[in-house]
């Protein structure tokens, strides 16, 4: 199975370098050198190769930078930009509380009495991982932390939210 783990961003310098928005937890794992990652055109580009050969990975400035075989200038690296990089990954995670995107979107969202709130619709990565919520009454953002998600089942459908008062609803505490 193909999961993203980089959009591509704006070239760096002239010899091909490119940023990245790094979206993996394992970036030393997928961007190695000789890695293979699938390339996903952003929409309307074309002429893109299918996949790139990992040459170099460095850090500058808490900027992910990474050259490719055979882009060996800034104009040939202003040509991915906007792009998806995928990897290839095992089916399921292997580490017991870590879940692919996946796994959780279209999981119902009950609150800890077992009352049906709502559905994940996605999950936004950031300094912090958020699950979108879509609720009778709009979207909600729900920090994915276990204080706030004590339970996630995907076997079973479901996800517990024990949120305070607030988060998926217009009341404050005093009601």
């Amino acid at each position: 199975m193909r999961l993203v783990v980089a959009r591509i961003g704006r070239a760096h310098g002239i010899r091909g370098e490119v940023t990245v928005e790094v979206r993996t937890d394992s970036p030393e794992e997928r961007f190695r050198e000789g890695a293979v990652l699938h390339v996903v055109p952003p929409r309307g580009a074309g002429g893109l190769p299918r996949t790139l050969t990992v040459a170099s990975a460095r850090d500058h400035r808490g900027v992910l930078l990474l050259g490719f075989d055979g882009i060996a200038d800034r104009t040939a690296a202003e040509s991915l930009r906007g792009a998806l990089l995928e990897a290839e990954v095992a089916d399921e995670a292997t580490e017991p509380d870590a879940w692919y995107d996946h796994q959780l979107v279209g999981l119902r969202v009950r609150d800890p009495r077992g009352s049906e709130l709502g559905e994940i619709v996605s999950v936004e990565h950031g300094a912090q991982d958020l699950l979108v919520v879509r609720l009778p009454g709009g979207e909600r953002l729900v920090p994915f932390v276990g204080a706030l998600v004590p339970t996630v089942d995907v076997a079973g459908g479901f996800v517990v939210v024990d949120a305070p008062p607030g988060l998926l609803d217009d009341h404050d505490a005093t009601g």
